[in-house]
């Protein structure tokens, strides 16, 4: 790999690590955030996403969104984990899209695709690439007794 591609691949972590820890600790850090009004209007799904929203889930929901967000960004940030950190965003960010999705539209001017889809690909990229290894604390977590040891936790955090 050229080094114009390890240079894409840090700037596209580092400013979706921002993006992500952005969304996820201005959500922390106010406590009348709720998902709760985004999950009643869901269009897809409508009773899973009531489900969710119910009293007794919507708790884990709002912890699991916050810090979900927040976690991924600092794992993009500091280039751990990021193969494993993608997948689980890539995970939330399509449950993010099925609420706002009403086959095929998804909103006034995205057919299909919006920024959530894109956001999936782009975290796929970034875990496919092993872009933790580039600028980033990948290669110093693979070196660890523990990631030398167990070679499962070493391909999916270092």
């Amino acid at each position: 790999m050229d080094q114009y591609q390890k240079y894409s691949l840090f700037a596209l972590r580092i400013v979706l690590g921002w993006f992500f820890f952005y969304a996820g600790i201005t959500k922390v850090m106010d406590p009348a955030w709720s998902a709760a009004g985004y999950l009643k209007a869901a269009k897809t799904f409508p009773a899973l996403y009531q489900w969710f929203a119910s009293p007794d889930i919507i708790p884990v929901v709002n912890f699991v969104n916050e810090w979900g967000l927040t976690l991924l960004g600092i794992s993009l940030i500091l280039g751990i984990g990021v193969r494993l950190s993608s997948l689980l965003g890539a995970v939330l960010m399509l449950l993010y899209y099925f609420p706002i999705l009403q086959f095929p539209v998804v909103a006034p001017h995205a057919y299909i695709v919006d920024d959530h889809i894109i956001f999936i690909a782009a975290l796929f990229v970034l875990g496919a690439f092993r872009a933790g290894r580039y600028w980033g604390l990948e290669k110093w977590c693979a070196g660890l007794p523990i990631c030398r040891q167990f070679p499962v936790i070493r391909n999916w955090v270092g």
